[in-house]
Parts: C-alpha cells; sequence; structure tokens
C-alpha cells in the first residue's frame, strides 16, 4: 500500500527576485544556494528537481519515482532551471517541456503525485 503526506514549502527571497532580472545564470545560482540547506539536510531521501532539460517521464514512469524512496523532495526552480552543480546532486526530471508558474507547477506536481500514487495501489483514477 502506497500513501502519502504533502508539504509544501516555498522557499523565494530577494536573492532569487534580484537574480531573476539579471540573468539565467545568476538565477540559477540563486535557486542553488537557497536550496544547498535542504539537500544538506536529507537522509535517504530522493531529491528531484524539475528542470526545463531533464528527461520527461510519462505517468507510469514518474509513479516508479515512489518505489525507490519512501521521503521525496521535489524541487521547483525558475524558467532558466538549476545550474549544473545542483543537478548532479539531484534526480532531474521535466513534467513538461512548457514553461509555467510556480503555482501551476504545484498543482500539476500534486496531482501527478496523486496519480502514481493511484497507479501503484491499482486504482483507476489514473485511466
Amino acid at each position: 500500500q502506497f500513501g502519502a503526506t504533502i508539504s509544501i514549502t516555498d522557499i523565494i527571497n530577494n536573492d532569487i527576485i534580484n537574480a531573476q532580472k539579471q540573468s539565467p545564470k545568476l538565477a540559477q545560482a540563486s535557486y542553488t544556494k537557497a536550496f544547498s540547506s535542504i539537500l544538506n539536510k536529507t537522509n535517504g531521501e530522493q531529491n528531484i528537481a524539475l528542470h526545463p532539460n531533464a528527461k520527461l517521464l510519462d505517468s507510469f514512469e514518474f509513479a516508479q519515482l515512489f518505489r525507490k524512496s519512501s521521503k521525496i523532495n521535489f524541487f521547483i526552480g525558475g524558467a532558466h532551471g538549476f545550474d549544473e552543480g545542483f543537478l548532479k546532486e539531484v534526480v532531474p526530471i521535466s513534467l513538461s517541456p512548457l514553461t509555467f508558474g510556480h503555482k501551476i507547477v504545484k498543482i500539476i506536481l500534486c496531482e501527478q503525485i496523486y496519480r502514481a500514487l493511484s497507479i501503484l495501489n491499482h486504482h483507476p483514477y489514473h485511466k
């Protein structure tokens, strides 16, 4: 039986806001800096970053992520994604080649988590 508890933490600060106005590289670096403390605190947790140039997964492949770990951290960056250093510390995936606002991505991600758990629990919702 697969289940989930979802906790959403928004980390946006002035560094990120200012960096996004300056350049893609600075924007990527600002997200890495903001998220690095969370990466350092994980013990046996799977860290997944939503990145525009990462591998696209279908719903069945996405569901398999939940077989690997009981705790997963999803990181949502800006429109420019994350820098290479951060991507080496996580599993990068893409939900779509389209760019979405953070509020929309959170809804899509929650729905895909629900769909993944439905697939793993053989519930008909995913069809």
